[in-house]
């Protein structure tokens, strides 16, 4: 059997007040990846509406660590029964019903889910595996959650649709906090200078050695010729300046320079010792 999870540190307010409803599961492993889904994002409070089998080893080895989120969930006979005490539910569905109702994005959805957080519960209800929620159960949402999906491929597991819902009420909790153009979970690193990168950027000097360095080497080993340089060296100080090396990956590049030219030397291979045809560059 499996072990109790330890108490996990769930950081997001939606785990009050936000449960995850779904709606007779035939497959016990889509409960144990909605339960991972769910912690993934920060949230706990999973509703179980008449499950085919619940609890299980399968659901729970397909949780891989979230078994608290199933250590806890409510298991219910009916919809009803799930949703009774809530002020807002909303229905994952596709388009197309005979009378329309109100639809939104997961973006959308999860922003006004936001907006709910003094109100009261709110539901994201998710149907069957093989036919969705019913025209009954949709009725009782408030508003019905459109994920585009490819329109050739529409289907979504279940567990992959709470996973994008998940995403995005996390995502609407980060960017609603204080400084959350600062959030270091929001923001991208991609270069140094960057908060979070381990290096400072390279400075001007220190590009300058390196190419002075690297131009040295390629005559060296006969691959650039100063008498007939072409655009060589332009196309890569053009090439290193996009990568923006850091200070460390400076040193790295001139270290190899310096093994290329301490093993052209030993082998007694100087400049001019070997003619290379060199592409047009």
């Amino acid at each position: 059997m499996h072990k109790p999870a330890l108490p996990s540190t769930f950081d997001l307010p939606a785990r009050d007040y936000v449960r995850v409803v779904m709606v007779e599961t035939s497959h016990s492993g889509n409960i144990g990846a909605v339960a991972r889904a769910m912690k993934n994002m920060g949230l706990g409070n999973l509703w179980l509406v008449n499950p085919s089998s619940f609890p299980d080893e399968t659901s729970y080895a397909r949780s891989s660590g979230a078994s608290d989120v199933l250590d806890h969930a409510r298991v219910v006979s009916t919809l009803d029964e799930a949703i009774e005490d809530c002020v807002l539910v909303m229905g994952t569905s596709a388009r197309g019903r005979k009378v329309p109702w109100p639809v939104m994005s997961p973006t959308d959805a999860a922003r006004q889910v936001g907006e709910y957080r003094d109100q009261g519960q709110v539901a994201l209800v998710f149907g069957r595996e093989s036919n969705g929620l019913s025209n009954d159960e949709l009725q009782r949402c408030h508003v019905h959650i459109h994920i585009p999906s490819n329109p050739d491929y529409s289907s979504l597991n279940v567990a992959m649709a709470v996973q994008v819902m998940c995403y995005e009420i996390r995502m609407e909790y980060l960017r609603g906090l204080e400084n959350s153009d600062n959030n270091p979970q929001l923001k991208p690193i991609t270069a140094p200078g960057d908060a979070g990168w381990d290096v400072p950027a390279a400075t001007v000097s220190e590009l300058e050695g390196f190419f002075a360095h690297l131009e040295t080497t390629l005559a060296e080993i006969d691959f650039h010729r100063r008498d007939n340089p072409r655009q060589l060296m332009t196309r890569l100080r053009r090439l290193y300046q996009r990568a923006r090396p850091d200070q460390m990956e400076v040193n790295i590049l001139r270290g190899i320079l310096t093994a290329v030219q301490k093993s052209t030397s030993a082998t007694g291979r100087g400049e001019g010792a070997r003619k290379q045809d060199q592409t047009d560059v």
